[in-house]
Order: C-alpha cells, then structure tokens, then sequence
C-alpha cells in the first residue's frame, strides 16, 4: 500500500501526512481534570505505542487541567472541543499541541476565526472533526439527512473559512458509527482535498464488535491510500484501541512494531492443545522488543510450510511438535517443551 500524499502538519513535534507513516491516536476516558488519572493513562497509552492523544474538553477546570498534563506526557496532547469556542482559547493558553473542533456546534465564523488567530500565534494545528451526528441543519435540509456528501461538504465548507482566514494547519476528520457511510465521506473528502486525514470509525462499539467495524473501515481507507492517523474507537479500555490499531496497520502491511503471532484455526487433524498454546505464546511475546512473525501451527498437513513463512515457528504433531527457524526445522521435541523453546530463541534472537 502507498499513501496519497497530503500536505505535512506538526503536531508537538510529530509530523503527519506527506511521506510519514499512519500514526496511533487514542482519547483518555478518565475526567480530564483528574490529572493524576489522566496522566496515568496517558503515560500507559504511550506505554503501548500510542502516538498522540486526546482528551476531552468540557469546561474550564478540563481546559486549565490541560497545563498540568501537558508537562508530566511525552506524546503530543490535543484538546477536544465542542459548543464554547472560549474553552478552546483556553486549551490552547494551556499549551496543547492541536485543537479539535466541530464545524457543526462551535458557533459562528467570528468564534471559528478567534479559535483559528489563537491557533496560529501558538503554532499549532486545527483538526476539523465532523460527526454524522452533528451536522449543521443546513446541510441536513439541502441533502435530506446525514449523507457522505453532506458529511464532506461541511469539512470543506469549515476548511475553507479557516482558509480564508489565513489559516492552512489543518487536519480533517469525518466520522460516523456507519461503516460504508463513514468510508465514502472520507474518499469524497480525499478528492476534493489534500489535507491530512484523521480516520475511524466513530461509536464503533465494544471491543470484539469494535474492532472488526473499525478494521473494515480502517481497512479499506487504508488501501486507497487515504489515512495520515487513525483511531480506534471501542467502548471500554483505551489501551485496547492501541493495540488493535497496532494490529490493523501491520495487517495493512504498514507497519511492524511488536511481534505478529500467526496461528492456525485447529481441525480435526490437531493433536496438540494448540488453543492453548497460542494464548501462551500470544501472551508471552506481547512486551518483547522485536519486529518479528511467529507462527503457531497445529498439524504435520501444513503447519510446517506454513510456519516457514514466519521469522520463527512452532508447529505440532502428535503430542510432539517441531521448532522452525527462518524456514528451516532447528530440533523436535514433545509438545510440553515447545513455549520453552520458543521462548529461549526469541530471548536469544539477534535485533
């Protein structure tokens, strides 16, 4: 896959669209002006490989919390916005690395523009962050509900007046729970335009149903090109969003961070516990520090080919099973030796 060139934006020193490689984004859930749970989740976020985060701003005591967080993170923070453009002015004193703000309840254009001149002597980015569930009545009434080309002209229409304002940091996302809706929005907007796009699926659901919306979506955005960040969004842990959008972009060929674990989907030839087996082995690679595909096979058919497409293999006969090292098979031994073993060369593997 290659990515559509866009125009570049920095945020907090991370830059994206361009050349650069789709970055991880996820939002705190804790109140925002608990600061110490904030960080706390920010610092585990950051921990599993998010890359800018965001966190909600629903009145002043979140908006001067913003200072205190700012200063204990080291990702790039972006305030989340939506009504009072003042709690934007506010975000921004307290030195945030972008704002998001929402075409559809910020106000009128003088508020957009005192957002957009506060934006611009800080030296930060405006996302425009459209919603299916937010769009002006305007557009409701010219397209007769929530369409994909109603959704695209309002983050058009908003670009524009930030435009014309002076303004041209700016990042674009349009989202919405439907996933072909969410999808055709997105590749209308990426036509139009070339400004960065902030992709997901909005309100896509609990972590299982979440997921697999999100990485269809995600998925054929991706392909096409379209994307410069992305965020999962699951109802539940955010950490659970990293480590999906992790899985999503490695599976689009797009990145490699962290050990990809390859397992069979067992059958009646399986004579190992091989569910068991990969759990182990899925959680016992989850912290190491190596680009790597490990694979977990369950029977003699195809286990061992298969498993040689991986960096390194395991894969299992009858109650015994065989370790593969880059395409070649190192030793056999019985099956209650095969985590050991795998675990020993992956602690011994050459970075």
């Amino acid at each position: 896959m290659s990515l559509r060139l866009t125009r570049t934006v920095t945020i907090g020193g991370i830059r994206i669209g361009g050349k650069e490689p789709v970055r991880i984004q996820s939002m705190t859930n804790t109140r925002t002006e608990d600061t110490e749970a904030t960080i706390s989740q920010i610092r585990a976020l950051t921990d599993e490989g998010c890359e800018i985060v965001r966190c909600a701003v629903p009145d002043l005591r979140a908006a001067e919390a913003l200072r205190v967080i700012k200063k204990e993170i080291t990702i790039p923070l972006v305030a989340d916005i939506h009504f009072d453009y003042r709690l934007a002015l506010s975000a921004i004193e307290s030195g945030v690395d972008k704002v998001r703000i929402n075409p559809g309840n910020i106000g009128s254009r003088e508020k957009v523009r005192a957002v957009a001149e506060a934006a611009k002597q800080h030296g930060i980015p405006i996302r425009i962050g459209v919603n299916s569930g937010s769009l002006e009545k305007s557009l409701l009434q010219k397209y007769g509900g929530v369409t994909a080309e109603g959704l695209a002209e309002s983050a058009v229409r908003q670009a524009e007046i930030l435009e014309e304002e002076g303004f041209s940091d700016i990042v674009v996302s349009i989202k919405s729970s439907d996933v072909q809706l969410c999808v055709k929005a997105c590749e209308i907007l990426a036509e139009q335009t070339d400004y960065p796009q902030h992709i997901g699926v909005t309100e896509a659901g609990t972590p299982y149903e979440g997921t697999i919306k999100s990485a269809v979506g995600l998925g054929i955005l991706l392909h096409e090109g379209i994307g410069s960040t992305i965020r999962v969004s699951l109802t539940g842990d955010p950490v659970e969003e990293i480590r999906a959008a992790k899985s999503i972009l490695r599976a689009a060929g797009l990145r490699r961070n962290g050990i990809e674990v390859v397992s069979c989907p067992t059958c009646g030839r399986t004579r190992i516990d091989l569910i068991s087996l990969a759990e182990q082995v899925t959680e016992m690679v989850k912290d190491m520090p190596l680009d790597l595909k490990v694979a977990v096979m369950g029977c003699a058919v195809n286990g061992p080919g298969e498993a040689r497409e991986a960096d390194i293999g395991i894969a299992g006969g009858d109650g015994e099973g065989i370790l593969i090292r880059k395409g070649e098979i190192v030793r056999k031994m019985p099956e209650g030796q095969l985590l050991s073993a795998l675990r020993e060369e992956l602690e011994h593997w050459e970075k």
